[in-house]
């Protein structure tokens, strides 16, 4: 009786490893091209040198970071503004990013999770992804703990780390679909 019980349970392995397989087989193959790649034609909107800042209000929104409901990221700042579709910031903060910085240009929310463990190893949540440069994923997080130390520099990172607090408020702002905006 044991052995065709065994028989039997390899034989039920067999079909869910089989199905497993072709499901992941079809959701890969009805991915948009478009998935974590730049919008077409919006990065044309974006420059790609340094956006003009306000002299005067260094944290101000820059010119020429697009219109409408968008999360703006600065990878020369290192700061991150959320505008509702008003074209008025609801928030600004500073970040750290990972060791892999995407490029300039203009993507969608692409997935998100509430809770994981880091490339880096750290807890975290509140996870927002929006692209993927050399098969490291790009988003913003906070660590749980609510660190924002600098990245381990010999490792590729591509988490843009925020505090608790402003983590909150990108998840709430973020979902799958709004536009981040990546300038200078």
């Amino acid at each position: 009786m044991a052995r065709s019980s065994s028989g039997f349970v390899a034989g039920l392995t067999a079909a869910a490893v089989a199905v497993v397989g072709f499901l992941a087989y079809q959701a890969s193959a009805n991915v948009p091209d478009t998935l974590g790649k730049p919008l077409a034609g919006a990065a044309a909107k974006v420059p790609t040198t340094k956006a003009p800042r306000d002299k005067k209000n260094p944290v101000a929104l820059p010119a020429a970071s697009g219109t409408g409901e968008r999360v703006v990221y600065s990878i020369d700042d290192d700061r991150v503004w959320l505008v509702a579709a008003n074209n008025r910031t609801e928030r600004t903060f500073k970040v750290t990013p990972g060791t892999v910085d995407p490029s300039v240009g203009t993507y969608a929310v692409t997935s998100r999770s509430k809770a994981v463990t880091g490339s880096d190893g750290a807890q975290i949540e509140h996870v927002v992804r929006f692209t993927v440069v050399d098969g490291v994923a790009i988003g913003f997080s906070s660590a749980v703990d609510g660190s924002t130390g600098s990245p381990d520099s010999t490792k590729k990172l591509g988490g843009i780390r925020e505090s608790r607090k402003n983590g909150t408020a990108m998840w709430n702002f973020a979902t799958i679909g709004v536009k981040v905006v990546v300038i200078r």
